[in-house]
């Protein structure tokens, strides 16, 4: 995995015209990870979101997880 690149090769989530509420984000990216067959990494995922401080730091980890458009 090259440092730039998520974990989930492959998987893209548009964040474009969509509630940036939160948990609708979090939603988001475990649909599409589970959609992928990635279950233990879409529980990973939003474990590492449950505890993060922030907004700016769920965004973060979601762009280690999955390519945003």
């Amino acid at each position: 995995m090259g440092e730039n690149e998520p974990k989930a090769k492959g998987v893209t989530v548009s964040l474009i015209n969509r509630d940036g509420n939160v948990f609708n984000v979090i939603g988001s990216v475990v649909r599409e990870l589970k959609k992928a067959g990635l279950y233990e990494m879409a529980d990973e995922y939003r474990d590492a979101c449950f505890r993060a401080d922030s907004y700016d730091e769920v965004l973060r980890i979601t762009m280690t997880y999955v390519s945003i458009t």
